[in-house]
């Protein structure tokens, strides 16, 4: 599958591959002996410890920062009410946002208020929004009990209900689902604050006759994922989210088509370039585990081969191509042996793919000898940052980050260490583990440049994030109407930093020589979105957690008999 990438942010899948492959310590009786071997000790944890950093592919001379991550994931969930669109609660921490699109569905005769703006603009797209809310759900329930810990489980349940709220309003009828709000064209003419908004709020939506089975299917997905996040918490709620979710898969199966071939003026901004099989196989692996239905198990299964399920080698997980995240949750459930005598030669197919995602970032696949430059493999940066395209690769990163860590964490949970990449290298699961945490860091600030790609963390961020909300005097300091041509003309071409923080944003990042401008003008690079965050919610929560554990291990480590031994010298 080779498609060009095209579009505003350009997201889109390009040249995904296909392919079938897939020492003991020891006691001294002398003080001196002593002192000895505890500085050889000292030494082998340093040089370990360089080489754990080294074997993740990285070159940045920050390897050994330690980063505050209970921080990260702090900023991270501001980010989310910076974006939201509808009437703002009274709990809202952003305060220089404001009220906005809050008649959103009425020409259409339809409540449409609420939900995400994607990006550094005004359109609500539904398949990008959705994939945000998977994403921001799978963190819960992976590292849910990390998350609460660090005190922001509340802030992350919002987070979600915001995205899940204006889906349940969005889906209308049983085969009817709003899929847009505003046009991107208009849009883009205009550089004003939200609260000012003047461009088209028409709503666009696929029906049986316009039919959208990738948007339909993510947005089942969204809600079965979020439906076990509020099982506890909410069940009514939850119940909710899973009615809504089954029949929208239903509709999506039913009815099927891309929802670029019904709504045209997507195309240059979310298009669907990997179709919309890769959703149906995701929405279904999403309602088994929320259902435990044999059905959806079966209809993955059934639908392996024609769907691309355990076709694909894919080297990227994105809002558009789902085939990585979907070749690894079957292969969870081949791990936890959730599965029939017969369905498991078709969940190890799936794993095989898996595992060709996991070693195209680790590097580790061999490559096709064909002359072409090798697509087996993801490229790195000479910092070690993962690099796919220089459209707001930071999304890229931070997917593959999640990916890597909950596959690492699957293996571990079943007692296997092996991953197989194609050619017959292997790898392990710290491995897998390390380069997780190592793009993680990248994005914090441990690359070459020192620049902390999460805004508002660290000392060094970018300050010209292509953003009109942020780029502009707030509304509630400043009620007076900024229009289109004028928020151009005052705002958008200033040099100075943004009179907003865009806290918890995640830029789109460097190019593959880590070279990044800060330019509000450079969207490629300085545009932040909500799926470049998502997953990292999760991400921080968990290092977060391990990092508490190597300081108590520290610790402990710090008062152990050769510790003391070393201080009676």
């Amino acid at each position: 599958m080779r498609a060009a990438a095209q579009g505003r942010r350009a997201h889109a899948s390009t040249d995904t591959p296909a392919t079938t492959s897939h020492p003991r310590a020891m006691r001294s009786g002398s003080a001196a002996a002593a002192a000895t071997w505890l500085l050889l000790l000292l030494l082998l944890a340093t040089s370990s410890s360089s080489s754990a950093a080294s074997s993740d592919g990285s070159k940045s001379g920050n390897t050994n920062k330690a980063h505050n991550y209970e921080e990260a994931l702090r900023k991270s969930l501001l980010y989310f009410e910076a974006q939201r669109s509808g009437r703002l609660p009274h709990g809202q921490r952003v305060p220089w946002r404001d009220h906005s699109g809050l008649t959103d569905g009425l020409e259409q005769g339809v409540d449409l208020v609420g939900g995400y703006y994607d990006a550094g603009d005004h359109v609500k797209f539904g398949l990008p929004m959705a994939f945000t809310v998977t994403m921001l759900s799978w963190s819960l329930i992976e590292y849910g009990d990390d998350v609460a810990a660090a005190g922001e489980v509340a802030h992350a349940l919002e987070a979600i209900k915001w995205g899940t709220d204006y889906f349940v309003k969005a889906h209308t009828r049983p085969d009817e689902l709003w899929a847009e709000v505003g046009d991107g064209d208009t849009d883009h003419y205009c550089w004003q604050r939200p609260e000012d908004m003047t461009t088209s709020r028409q709503a666009y939506k696929v029906d049986r006759e316009n039919p959208g089975s990738d948007v339909a299917g993510e947005t089942a997905a969204a809600l079965a994922a979020a439906s076990m996040v509020f099982r506890k918490s909410n069940p009514h709620y939850a119940h909710l989210l899973l009615h809504h979710a089954q029949q929208l898969f239903e509709f999506a199966d039913k009815y099927r088509g891309k929802y670029d071939s019904s709504i045209a003026e997507v195309k240059s901004y979310y298009a669907s370039v990997s179709g919309y099989k890769d959703e149906l196989l995701w929405a279904a692996l999403w309602l088994h585990r929320a259902t435990a239905k044999a059905d959806y198990l079966d209809y993955v299964v059934d639908n392996a081969h024609d769907f691309g399920g355990t076709g694909w080698a894919i080297t990227e997980f994105s809002w558009d191509v789902k085939y990585a995240g979907v070749q690894i949750l079957a292969a969870r459930l081949l791990l936890r042996r959730e599965h029939s005598a017969a369905q498991k030669e078709t969940l190890e197919r799936y794993q095989a793919k898996a595992e060709h995602y996991v070693c195209a970032c680790l590097g580790r696949n061999a490559a096709a000898g064909d002359g072409e430059e090798d697509q087996a493999n993801v490229e790195r940066s000479p910092g070690g940052m993962l690099y796919i395209r220089q459209w707001n690769n930071m999304q890229y990163v931070t997917n593959a980050a999640f990916l890597l860590s909950a596959y690492s964490d699957y293996l571990v949970e079943a007692g296997v260490d092996t991953v197989t990449c194609a050619g017959g290298e292997t790898a392990d699961a710290g491995e897998v583990a390390a380069l997780a945490r190592a793009q993680v860091d990248y994005v914090l600030g441990t690359n070459p440049r020192g620049v902390s790609y999460l805004v508002g963390y660290g000392a060094k961020y970018p300050a010209r994030v292509h953003h009109r909300a942020a780029s502009i005097v707030p509304y509630k300091h400043s009620k007076q109407f900024i229009g289109c041509t004028q928020g151009f003309d005052h705002w958008f071409g200033r040099r100075s930093s943004n009179p907003n923080v865009l806290v918890g944003a995640i830029v789109g990042g460097p190019d593959r020589k880590d070279r990044f401008r800060d330019d509000r003008e450079n969207y490629m690079q300085t545009e932040a979105c909500t799926y470049n965050t998502a997953p990292m919610v999760g991400m921080f929560a968990k290092f977060n957690r391990m990092a508490r554990e190597e300081r108590e291990q520290r610790a402990a480590t710090a008062r152990s008999p050769v510790t003391s031994m070393a201080a009676d010298l």
